[in-house]
């Protein structure tokens, strides 16, 4: 699931990240980069907090309804969209089946070995980057 954000950026200020659908979910980065990563973190944050007040989590709403969105005309100005995943760090590990490529599938370990890491920590590292992407 995505949820679209608004970032802004003034001169001599750092990025700054807002989501239309959660407000007072909100970011801040020295770098568009930080900025987006610092978003990931807000928005899971966010969310876990609702869910702990009891409060529902909105849908996100696609793009051109938040554009169309006549009560968003003034955070709509000078802002730029991005779509921002929500990865939420549920504490609990769940097995799986995949089905890979041998190749790949040694590539992977050879990698995991390389970095420290195993073959899960590696692939879910690797599958958190490409939710960010």
């Amino acid at each position: 699931m995505r949820y679209t954000a608004l970032i802004h950026k003034d001169p001599d200020t750092d990025f700054g990240v807002s989501f239309p659908d959660l407000p007072g979910c909100i970011a801040v980065g020295e770098t568009l980069e930080k900025a987006l990563d610092s978003a990931a973190e807000a928005l899971a944050f966010h969310v876990d907090g609702m869910e702990q007040d009891g409060d529902a989590v909105p849908a996100p709403r696609p793009p051109d309804e938040i554009m169309a969105d006549p009560a968003l005309v003034e955070d709509l100005k000078g802002a730029v969209l991005a779509s921002v995943p929500l990865v939420r760090d549920l504490g609990s590990t769940t097995r799986i089946n995949v089905s890979l490529d041998l190749g790949l599938l040694q590539a992977i370990d050879s990698e995991a070995k390389h970095r420290k890491q195993t073959r899960s920590a590696f692939i879910a590292s690797a599958v958190r980057k490409e939710l960010a992407a």
